[in-house]
């Protein structure tokens, strides 16, 4: 997310502020904050920054770098020693000298062993440095009262300084500092979790997780009207909402794509993306061909690049890359590993997926055809992109203009006992011989589904609106009039379930799925997912 054009996230801030709070009242409690890239994990934090205010808390923000570990020091001693002085009415400059001689009369003691530990840089001493840093703001605790939050972004990074075992060091730390928050930040999702599982797992001063999520799509609705109704009110409704899907709700591209439909003199859509994602100079062509590159020294580069182009053409079956790969699972799995390492791809049960929706669209229709072209034209390779974007977004109308119940039939029909995990569960959508409709009783929960295969019977009920905690005891009743040894009983809302629903359900053993929850099994199918 562009920083100066915040929009909403006010859930994550008030999780955040009330951490912070609580840091006071003796409750600490250390944040790690994990997300894609660009879904604006920064741009909460600076959005943070900018409006907490207490005088009683130092926040102070560290990107973490490649650098050495003598200018990480002096960055660190510098951000730390200027928000400590902020509110002192002091004219500040970005002087560590200056900061030190202006901090001293406040902080004598820490000024004292910051000077010791740039002594030790001078002799190129390294052991204990990043613990001594952090132990500064114990000592400012000491001297003052009070409290520093201590915000590290990419904190992965810091493996870089060339400081050994670090982490080590750090959970030693973080089990006996009380005056001390730690907020670390990260886009690589899946190294962050494998070092808060091992290296930082502590019973006491562990890391609360917040995940950060690309907008919903009601949110992501909002924000494209908002953004489009002064420059271009005139956008229809079926063109909004292929935007959302093309994003995936990420904030950066939501931002880029309408930013350009707001600049652009051409009415077509597929023209704008042509020129983001198509076109050398495009700023989405640009970065995503930069990414590339990384596989370029990687051993059988070419296999990674063929697994990712045929995930982002819906071939994203591990047994079917196998086949078409002319290779065993077992030899796949390693690279599959690899790229999840990479947070390139996830595994959903017998399914992978590319994280970056806007990346796998450009994997299919840009990447791989310019890959695969006999020749260097690029207005006929313009011409096949422009014609694959516009059957793209035709598509995707269609779709998106059948009923619902049809969409969800169609979705059944695709079920080949393939596994997924939903909502932490592992499910099988098996293999169904039968799919009808079905018609209950209930004023407020009138349609639904049943899905028959030789080991199971489903009974799905589908409601617009919210779903209440009367809709599962009339569903409960309708379930009833079925008997099967193995009968799942689902019912869904192209709504939000409050808590006291989802307890409900949880008691009558009922599925309850919301509408990321159905959406989440129809981008696996490579089926738009429901906008409502």
């Amino acid at each position: 997310m562009i920083k100066d054009n915040f929009f909403d996230r006010e859930a994550y801030l008030q999780t955040i502020e009330k951490r912070i709070i609580g840091l006071k009242d003796g409750y600490r409690q250390n944040l790690a904050i994990i997300g894609d890239e660009l879904v604006g994990k920064t741009s909460i934090i600076f959005k943070l920054l900018n409006r907490f205010c207490d005088n009683k808390t130092i926040v102070f923000y560290i990107e973490a770098r490649h650098e050495s570990y003598a200018s990480f020091a002096k960055r660190f001693i510098g951000i730390m020693l200027y928000n400590f002085m902020a509110n002192s009415n002091t004219p500040l400059k970005e002087d560590i000298d200056y900061l030190k001689q202006k901090a001293a009369k406040f902080i004598p003691k820490t000024v004292e062993k910051i000077e010791n530990i740039l002594g030790s840089l001078e002799k190129r001493k390294k052991k204990d440095i990043f613990t001594e840093l952090l132990f500064l703001c114990e000592l400012i605790n000491q001297e003052t009262g009070k409290f520093c939050v201590v915000v590290f972004d990419e904190f992965q990074n810091l493996e870089n300084l060339g400081l050994g075992d670090f982490y080590k060091e750090w959970s030693k730390l973080l089990l006996v500092q009380k005056t001390t928050m730690y907020i670390i930040i990260s886009s690589q999702k899946h190294k962050a979790r494998t070092i808060l599982s091992k290296q930082l797992s502590l019973l006491f001063g562990n890391f609360e997780i917040i995940n950060i999520e690309p907008f919903d799509t009601k949110t992501s609705e909002r924000y494209i009207e908002e953004r489009i109704k002064l420059a271009k009110p005139d956008v229809n409704q079926g063109i909004k909402n292929f935007i959302i899907h093309f994003t995936g709700g990420n904030p950066f591209y939501l931002e880029i794509v309408t930013e350009a439909i707001i600049k652009s003199n051409k009415e077509n859509l597929s023209q704008i993306l042509e020129h983001l994602l198509f076109d050398i100079s495009g700023i989405l062509n640009q970065r995503f061909s930069n990414f590339m590159k990384r596989f370029q020294d990687i051993p059988d580069a070419n296999e990674y690049i063929s697994i990712l182009y045929l995930v982002s053409n819906g071939q994203n079956k591990i047994r079917d890359i196998a086949h078409l790969l002319k290779k065993k699972q077992s030899e796949l799995n390693s690279k599959v590993i690899r790229l999840i390492e990479m947070d390139t791809i996830s595994k959903n049960g017998d399914f992978l997926k590319i994280n970056d929706r806007v990346f796998g669209f450009w994997l299919k229709f840009v990447y791989h055809g310019k890959l695969n072209s006999l020749t260097f034209d690029s207005k006929n390779q313009k011409i096949l992109f422009r014609s694959n974007i516009d059957a793209a977004i035709q598509d995707f109308l269609l779709h998106t203009q059948k009923p619902v119940m049809q969409r969800l039939m169609e979705l059944l029909h695709m079920f080949e006992d393939q596994t997924i995990q939903l909502e932490k569960k592992k499910i099988r959508l098996h293999q169904f011989r039968e799919i009808k409709p079905l018609e209950f009783g209930h004023s407020a929960l009138k349609y639904g589904l049943l899905g028959r295969s030789n080991e199971s019977l489903w009974i799905m009920a589908l409601k617009t609106e919210s779903i209440t905690e009367e809709d599962i005891t009339e569903f409960v009743k309708e379930c009833k009039k079925f008997r099967h040894k193995s009968q799942r009983n689902i019912i869904i809302t192209l709504n939000d379930i409050d808590m006291n629903t989802r307890l409900k359900a949880l008691e009558e053993k009922i599925w309850a799925w919301d509408i990321d929850s159905l959406n989440q099994i129809f981008d696996l199918f490579s089926r738009p997912g429901v906008i409502a």
